[in-house]
């Protein structure tokens, strides 16, 4: 009887190749629920926004699942009228990554939207911000899940209780809810404007 050491079809399969067969399998065993927030003031906002949804669906192991309605709002914490508005929105996703690697993927997307860098303080090209991922809670300083603002933004919740009207921001409550208490001044539905699903 020979050993399964020297029988050629009994090799171990090298990790390169398992990495490939994950990065392929589009089926997404167990995967979970994350809500990623994103916004962009600078440039073609729209096209900007779009183009991220299109590169995290492109991601493997994520699958785009919702697609909030697009938001106009002020920027936070600057004088008004110094830099431009930024158009919100939200997307649902189911992932096989793991947190850590999801936010690998996002800071990737917002660094291959941010070439256009302009002096002004605060203004970017794109942010992409990870607000919930199933209900974990941690406080971990890289990844704070949820988003530790999230449940005070009304340009978060807004757009997130269009997708989901029952979805619950983990440890803080529905986000109905949360929403009713921030209210939605200085948040503006911009029915105009139109993100796709990828297909």
């Amino acid at each position: 009887m020979k050993s399964t050491q020297s029988d050629p079809t009994v090799q171990p399969v090298p990790a390169s190749v398992v990495e490939q067969v994950d990065a392929a399998d589009i089926t997404l065993s167990n995967p979970k629920r994350a809500v990623i927030a994103l916004g962009s003031n600078l440039g073609n906002r729209l096209e900007t926004l779009q183009g991220a949804i299109d590169a995290l669906e492109d991601t493997p192991g994520v699958r785009i699942k919702a697609v909030s309605p697009v938001y106009e709002t002020e920027p936070w914490g600057v004088d008004p009228g110094s830099q431009p508005s930024y158009f919100n929105a939200v997307v649902v996703l189911k992932t096989t990554l793991p947190p850590a690697s999801l936010l690998e993927r996002a800071h990737a997307v917002e660094e291959a939207f941010n070439r256009v860098r302009e002096e002004r303080w605060g203004a970017r090209t794109l942010d992409v911000d990870i607000v919930a991922y199933a209900d974990v809670v941690s406080d971990d300083p890289v990844l704070t899940l949820p988003h530790p603002r999230a449940h005070e933004r009304a340009f978060v919740l807004a757009p997130w209780h269009d997708v989901d009207p029952e979805a619950q921001l983990p440890g803080a409550g529905a986000v109905a809810e949360l929403l009713a208490a921030v209210g939605r001044e200085g948040v503006l539905p911009r029915a105009d404007l139109e993100l796709r699903l990828p297909e």
